[in-house]
């Protein structure tokens, strides 16, 4: 009789990377655990995974901007009886109108959405994971968290450097465990992310077309990194020359070189 199938949650799964992570996931036969705020698409992506995988696929809604939810969430799993292996923490937006200009409920959602909810469900689910000697914990962070501040998206890159940095020591803790934990970050990828910060046109306009990759290929870096327990992955040559560059460059010279940047996409 073959073990039974893991199980990993997936947030954010409604579309972009959390979608095609799942893909990834439900290929390599695990079962699911689909969440985001938006039931259609988690329910037309579950019918998918089911009819090419043949795997169990649960959908639970819920919005992780609500400080509750990671609770709510973790509590609804125990009442299904389900056992979560691997945790994938996707879910995340921006907004980019520049940090005065930005309603503060805004940034609060932000703040709870990519860094204390990340926070808070790698808290209660990795225990479980510890003890059983097996899991995998991939936060899907990005290549603006190692890179210069730039204004517009203001917090955006510094949730995501906490990310990535909480992610490396986490790494570090659950060495030998038999817990894998991986950041994932990517740079410009092909979702909707840019078309709900409304900066699709502006970023299309300044980036050339082989700077940007696809959801696809950026879950599949990161299934293979977390598999081999790698404490940190950025999708892509040119984006870990990037990260390689911003981490060496003097703060005035990367900052000005960001600030050029950001004055460009306002005029676009």
């Amino acid at each position: 009789m073959s073990p039974p199938a893991r199980t990993v949650l997936v947030t954010g799964a409604s579309a972009g990377i959390g979608a095609a992570v799942a893909r990834v996931y439900a290929a390599a036969g695990w079962d699911l655990v689909l969440t985001a705020r938006r039931r259609a698409p988690l329910e037309a992506l579950a019918a998918e995974l089911t009819a090419a995988h043949d795997c169990t696929v649960t959908v639970l809604t819920a919005d992780l901007a609500d400080p509750d939810a990671p609770d709510r969430l973790v509590a609804d799993l125990s009442a299904r009886g389900l056992t979560v292996d691997g945790l994938v923490n996707n879910a995340g937006f921006s907004r980019t109108a520049g940090f005065l200009n930005t309603d503060p409920a805004q940034h609060a959602a932000m703040i709870r959405v990519m860094l204390t909810a990340p926070v808070a469900l790698c808290r209660r689910l990795a225990p479980g994971m510890v003890e059983r000697g097996f899991g995998r914990i991939l936060n899907v962070s990005s290549l603006a968290g190692q890179m210069p501040a730039t204004g517009g998206d203001t917090l955006y890159g510094p949730i995501k450097s906490f990310l990535t940095k909480a992610t490396a020591g986490l790494h570090l803790e659950l060495r030998g465990t038999g817990v894998h934990v991986t950041a994932l970050c990517p740079g410009y990828t092909l979702t909707e992310f840019h078309d709900v910060n409304g900066t699709r046109d502006q970023v299309s306009a300044a980036y050339p077309a082989w700077m940007w990759q696809s959801a696809d290929h950026v879950a599949q870096v990161g299934y293979r990194a977390c598999e081999a327990n790698r404490p940190k992955v950025a999708p892509g040559l040119m984006n870990n020359l990037l990260a390689a560059l911003a981490k060496y460059l003097p703060d005035a010279v990367a900052l000005r070189m960001v600030g050029g940047h950001a004055k460009r996409l306002k005029r676009i």
